[in-house]
């Protein structure tokens, strides 16, 4: 059997937190918090989630455009260069 967790729900706005607070930050009231228990194995909604496996080599790759930067071993580390629409966090010292 698996174990309930619980979640602190607002009981005026119904916001959710995973520890109990004593203002609730979307409305601003103080102590509305209500603890309600949950199987893991049920969505929030209640309802089961249905999980459906597969196998690797059923799973369907694409493959996706990237824009060379002409700089061999930054294109290697962001595998094969830059993904349109796409971010990149480049840090070091200076």
């Amino acid at each position: 059997m698996k174990k309930e967790k619980s979640i602190f729900v607002c009981s005026e706005c119904g916001y959710q937190s995973v520890k109990l607070l004593g203002r609730c930050p979307n409305c601003g009231k103080w102590n509305t918090f209500i603890e309600e228990f949950f199987s893991p194995s049920l969505s929030l909604s209640g309802e089961k989630e249905t999980i459906n496996p597969q196998r690797l080599n059923e799973i369907k790759f694409e493959e996706i455009p990237r824009i060379k930067t002409e700089i061999g071993e930054f294109d290697r580390v962001v595998g094969g260069g830059i993904v349109g629409k796409s971010y990149i966090l480049v840090a070091g010292e200076p």
